[in-house]
């Protein structure tokens, strides 16, 4: 390896980067790049000065205008950027410093802005330096100033354009310097969502879009002009973002709190619980985009959570302490917007949050109004307690279960053996009948229809899986047998659309037997596999108990009420009328149990389902009949011994 020469090295080496020419020598440092994102990070650059503006009382509307050329306007009716000489500066205006020098702006001390987006003097210096041409207008103390810029520079001096009347404020008119950014243009749907979620996220300012015809419409419907302003602020954000995405509850929670102490800002929310699909949370400081959380995020889950469970201890359900935060919050669809004095983000780009104080702050807001909206609402609350837990014991069963599969060796799916499938492969035209024992499935069996209808029946009464352990429930033989059958899995396994049958069909007897096997079907649907009742696949058959001959004339009654009824109404008075009660589906002829129970065209189904407004309820009843207490079954027969006429033993 030859020698070193040190003299190659030496002061004539070390470059100094004046101005802005550090901005053009290093884009990546000040908006995170040189691709799209970065490209409309000077467009939002631009809109957070306008929007502090707006924020602090200054400025009712924001115009946004973008031109074919790919010039963009940012012009707002606020104070105006202060045009005077700058003390340090004898020589240059206040606005002149502004746009030329980094870290220079009126967002440091605090005076002029409470709070603001722009808290590092770069932004729109860094616009400047990254525009082939930027033209500014300030209308301030009845007076209009005028200066241009090319990529930083200044090509004029501020000049005074004469008086104006009933107008102020500051327009930035800006055109992204191709050097850097290459063939990229502004996308009209990105900035006109960029508008939009401003509007939404400071209710008390008006939004003024437009943009050239030839950039209109597209498959996003970007409209030519538009007023974007919205009363109700994240609460319509949020409504307009989940559509109509089934609800935990039906009204969202929205609120707003001002901060005390020096934080001298306010938080404000909006949330709600999905019943289906994957959750959101969108935050901001000072209108800015935090699209990788930070500390008031975290204040925001800690609120949620600790209020379910302090609500679950309150309702005294202990079942609430094992309720994580992925538990309470991966079904939420929320915003969060926080203002406080002088955050603290990491990067120039303002992606997160770091503020410790805005965790501690924004829990402390939101845990005390959302403990008032529970107690508010009490059934809602239980509901969406109930909803929670149900995600927290399906978590756990699921942890369980994987470690169950550690321990097993790995076997090869079968279908059971008492399993006859039908031949149609499409799952949505088929359906299975769950039937009570061999007989019944024997008659089942002549009586279905091959192609469509499969019969699984099964051992007698089924396993109560709301009184036994995961390690029963995991051995259980029938329940793995159907569990197979159904080809859809069970905890972090399950998947709806490997179903192998459009309905699952519960075909028990009519009679009190049949009643509480049904209700033990229901109640492994209901706890094991809720995706399937809340979608509507789980059915119950109706078979009839009696049939009612009278010569040739035969009809079918459902029950003692029903058998009356008919004897009345279908027959003649005072004839003879034989009256069979069948003992049981085995008993029942194919031919009569496909007339009366499974052909599609004559047969009555009920429809299991679990009303999301009521699932507190059902969680309590099920709980209280199926349960591992007892003592909640012998209180709920004593409530209502005093009401039952007739008793069928």
């Amino acid at each position: 390896m030859p020698a070193r020469d040190d003299s190659d090295y030496s002061a004539k080496d070390i470059e100094v980067l004046e101005g802005l020419e550090p901005v053009r020598k290093r884009p990546g440092m000040y908006i995170g790049g040189t691709d799209e994102p970065a490209l409309h990070h000077l467009a939002a650059e631009i809109l957070d000065n306008a929007m502090d503006e707006a924020v602090a009382g200054h400025a009712s509307f924001i115009e946004v205008s973008l031109e074919e050329n790919n010039w963009l306007t940012v012009r707002d009716n606020g104070r105006g950027i202060p045009v005077d000489p700058h003390p340090k500066f004898k020589n240059l205006s206040a606005l002149e410093v502004i746009l030329t020098t980094l870290h220079s702006g009126g967002k440091f001390g605090g005076k002029a802005y409470a709070t603001s987006g722009g808290l590092h003097g770069v932004g729109s210096s860094v616009v400047n330096a990254l525009s082939e041409r930027m033209e500014v207008e300030v209308w301030r103390d009845r007076v209009l100033w005028k200066q241009s810029y090319a990529r930083g520079k200044p090509l004029t001096r501020l000049v005074n354009a004469g008086p104006v009347h009933n107008r102020r404020g500051t327009s930035i008119r800006f055109k992204p310097d191709t050097e850097i950014f290459g063939p990229l243009r502004f996308v009209p749907s990105r900035l006109y969502r960029l508008c939009r979620s401003k509007a939404y996220l400071f209710r008390g300012v008006e939004i003024r879009w437009s943009c050239a015809a030839s950039l209109a419409g597209g498959k996003d419907e970007v409209p030519a002009e538009a007023v974007l302003h919205f009363p109700g602020g994240l609460r319509d954000s949020l409504e307009a973002d989940i559509g109509t995405i089934p609800r935990v509850l039906p009204q969202i929670w929205a609120g707003e709190a001002n901060l005390p102490g020096e934080a001298a800002g306010r938080v404000e929310w909006a949330v709600s619980w999905l019943e289906e699909g994957d959750g959101f949370l969108h935050s901001y400081c000072n209108t800015v985009p935090t699209s990788q959380g930070g500390t008031h995020e975290t204040g925001f889950r800690a609120a949620l959570v600790k209020g379910l469970r302090a609500w679950g201890e309150q309702r005294g359900n202990k079942r609430a302490a094992q309720i994580t935060a992925d538990d309470a919050l991966d079904p939420v669809a929320a915003k969060l917007s926080l203002f406080i004095r002088e955050p603290q983000f990491q990067g120039q780009t303002k992606e997160k949050l770091t503020s410790n104080e805005a965790a501690r702050l924004t829990e402390t807001a939101l845990r005390d109004r959302f403990d008032h909206f529970l107690a508010g609402d009490p059934g809602s609350a239980d509901n969406l307690l109930a909803f929670v837990i149900e995600r927290a014991e399906e978590r756990i069963r699921r942890k369980e279960s994987k470690d169950t599969a550690r321990k097993s060796p790995t076997r090869r799916l079968r279908l059971p053996g008492k399993l006859t499938d039908c031949t149609r492969e499409n799952a949505a035209e088929t359906e299975i009948f769950l039937v009570e024992g061999d007989s019944a499935g024997g008659s089942a069996k002549q009586a279905r229809n091959r192609e469509t209808q499969a019969v699984l029946p099964l051992r007698g009464k089924i396993l109560n899986v709301a009184s036994a352990s995961a390690d029963k429930l995991r051995q259980n033989q029938e329940l793995k047998d159907l569990i197979e059958a159904l080809g859809c899995g069970v905890g972090d396994r399950f998947d709806r659309a490997r179903l192998r049958y459009g309905r699952v069909i519960i075909m028990t007897d009519a009679d009190v037997d049949g009643a509480h096997i049904a209700s033990l079907l229901m109640t492994f649907f209901y706890r094991e596999l809720p995706e399937l009742v809340r979608h509507g696949h789980v059915y119950l058959a109706q078979p009839p108990l009696y049939r009612l001959t009278q010569g040739a004339k035969s009809i079918y009654a459902m029950d003692d009420d029903d058998r009356e009824r008919k004897i009345k109404r279908e027959f003649k008075a005072g004839a003879k009328v034989d009256v069979s009660r069948f003992k049981g589906l085995g008993e029942m002829p194919p031919a009569q149990l496909k007339e009366t129970t499974m052909d599609p065209a004559k047969r009555t189904l009920l429809k299991v389902v679990a009303a999301a407004e009521e699932r507190a309820a059902t969680n309590e009843l099920v709980e209280s009949l199926m349960g591992r207490r007892p003592e909640l079954r012998f209180a709920f027969i004593q409530d209502r011994a005093k009401t039952v006429e007739e008793v069928d033993v």
